[in-house]
C-alpha cells in the first residue's frame, strides 16, 4: 500500500483533528477544463470515456493537477448500476440520461440481476486501480454510487424530470414491487462499492441527487432504509451520504451509520448542525453560482461558509456539482480560499 502524502479527507472523516478543512467538489472531472473538453473531443460520446479505463483514470486526475483538490473522485456514472443489472442507458447530448426501455412490470423487475455485477462493472475499478497507481498517493480516491431511491427513479421514469410521477406513483401503486426493485439495486450496490474499495478508494460517497421529491415518512421507507443497509455494509473505508433536497431527513442522516454527511446549498449550515448532531462530519455546501461572481464574491462567500462550519469535523465542497460552463479558474479560486484558511 502507498503511503498517502495528504490524508486530510479521510482524517477529517474519521472525525480527527485537522489543521484545515480539506476541499473537493462533486463534478470537479468535466467540462470545466479544457484537457477533458479536448480529449472527450477524440471519443464518441461520455458512455466511451466512462467505459475505457485509462480515460477514465486520466479525467479521474485532471483536477488534482489542475485545480488542486485534496482528492480524486473517480470518473464513472450513477447510471452503471442500472445497466449492470440489465437495464442498458443512453447519454443524449445536452439532453441527459435516457433510457430505451424501462421497469413496468413485476415481470421487468424479475428480470434485473445481482448476478456478475463486479464482472460487468470492471472498467470501473480497473479505471480505480489505474487511478491509484498513477495518483502515487498523493491525495485519497474517492468512489461512489447512486442511492437506490435515486436510481429506482431514473429506471421507472427513463430519462431525468421534475417531479419523477411516475416513479413516485408506484410508490403508491405497487409499494410491493418498488421495494422489491429497491433491495436488488441495494444489493447491487453494496457489491459494487465493495468492489470499488478492493480496487483501492479510498473512502465513498452515496448520491441521493433526487432524495427532495419525497416526504420524510416516504422518504424513510422507500430511501433511507436502503441507503442505511449500503453505510452498514461499508466497514472498510469512511462513507459519506449526500441526499440533495432532502430537509426534512436531516435528523435521520445524523442516526445513520455513515461518517460524514453531505449537504446541499439549501440547507442552514446551523440548524442543520444541530439537526444532525455534532458525531458527524459535515460537507459542503457553497451555492455553485457563487463561482459565476467575482473572485472577491468567490473569496468572501466561501470564507462566510468556512466561519459558519467552525473548526474541525467539515469537509468543503459546494452545494451541488460544479456546473459545466464554469470558469475553471474561479473554481481553482474557491479551492485555493478553501486551502488558505487555517484553523
Amino acid at each position: 500500500m502507498t503511503t498517502l502524502q495528504n490524508d486530510l479527507l479521510l482524517r477529517t472523516a474519521r472525525g480527527e483533528k485537522t489543521e484545515r478543512a480539506p476541499v473537493w467538489t462533486m463534478r470537479q472531472a468535466g467540462r470545466i477544463l479544457p484537457e477533458y473538453r479536448e480529449l472527450r473531443a477524440k471519443l464518441s460520446g461520455f458512455i466511451e470515456l466512462v467505459t475505457t479505463p485509462h480515460l477514465a483514470a486520466e479525467v479521474t486526475i485532471q483536477p488534482v493537477d489542475r485545480l488542486g483538490v485534496d482528492a480524486a473522485i473517480i470518473f464513472s456514472d450513477i447510471l452503471v448500476i442500472p445497466e449492470a443489472m440489465g437495464l442498458p442507458y443512453e447519454m443524449v447530448e445536452k439532453v441527459g440520461p435516457r433510457f430505451p426501455q424501462t421497469i413496468k412490470t413485476e415481470s421487468d423487475v424479475k428480470k434485473m440481476t445481482t448476478d456478475g455485477i463486479e464482472e460487468k462493472l470492471s472498467y470501473v475499478t480497473e479505471a480505480i486501480s489505474i487511478t491509484k497507481k498513477e495518483l502515487n498517493g498523493r491525495v485519497p480516491l474517492i468512489g461512489f454510487a447512486g442511492a437506490p431511491f435515486t436510481l429506482f427513479c431514473y429506471m421507472i421514469e427513463g430519462k431525468g424530470s421534475k417531479t419523477f410521477s411516475k416513479p413516485r406513483g408506484l410508490l403508491y401503486e405497487n409499494p410491493k414491487l418498488a421495494h422489491q426493485l429497491l433491495q436488488k439495486i441495494t444489493d447491487s450496490t453494496i457489491i459494487y462499492l465493495k468492489a470499488q474499495i478492493r480496487a483501492g478508494a479510498d473512502i465513498v460517497q452515496v448520491f441521493d441527487s433526487w432524495a427532495g421529491v419525497l416526504g420524510l415518512e416516504q422518504y424513510r421507507e422507500f430511501s433511507l432504509k436502503y441507503i442505511e443497509q449500503i453505510v452498514e455494509a461499508i466497514d472498510e473505508v469512511p462513507t459519506i451520504v449526500f441526499g440533495k433536497d432532502q430537509h426534512a431527513a436531516r435528523a435521520d442522516f445524523g442516526k445513520l451509520p455513515c461518517n460524514v454527511v453531505g449537504m446541499d446549498w439549501t440547507m442552514s449550515i446551523e440548524e442543520s448542525r444541530k439537526l444532525i448532531g455534532n458525531d458527524k462530519v459535515l460537507q459542503g455546501n457553497l451555492d455553485p453560482c457563487v463561482l459565476y461572481g467575482s473572485y472577491e464574491t468567490i473569496e468572501a462567500e466561501t470564507k462566510k461558509m468556512l466561519t459558519s462550519f467552525g473548526k474541525g469535523k467539515y469537509i468543503a465542497n459546494l452545494g451541488h456539482g460544479v456546473y459545466p460552463d464554469l470558469d475553471f479558474n474561479k473554481v481553482k479560486h474557491f479551492i485555493d480560499t478553501v486551502k488558505a484558511w487555517k484553523y
